[in-house]
């Protein structure tokens, strides 16, 4: 599987980030830019795959406006 970032964007201006591909915690570097442009994180979610040595899929639920 490829590496991705998914960017979702209600239309209240609440985003979403969700990474696809990525091992081990390697997700939340690959996002983490991103993450900081978009605004303040108010919740993480992570899959089971992010605890195993497999690939990861992981959410997070940003404030746009905010910084971390």
């Amino acid at each position: 599987m490829s590496q991705r970032i998914i960017i979702r964007i209600d239309t209240e201006g609440a985003t979403q980030v969700r990474t696809e591909g990525f091992r081990g915690n390697s997700c939340q570097a690959a996002s983490r830019l991103l993450e900081r442009a978009l605004g303040r994180t108010t919740s993480e979610q992570l899959t089971s795959d992010y605890y195993q040595s497999s690939t990861t899929t992981g959410n997070q639920q940003l404030q746009s406006g905010d910084t971390p």
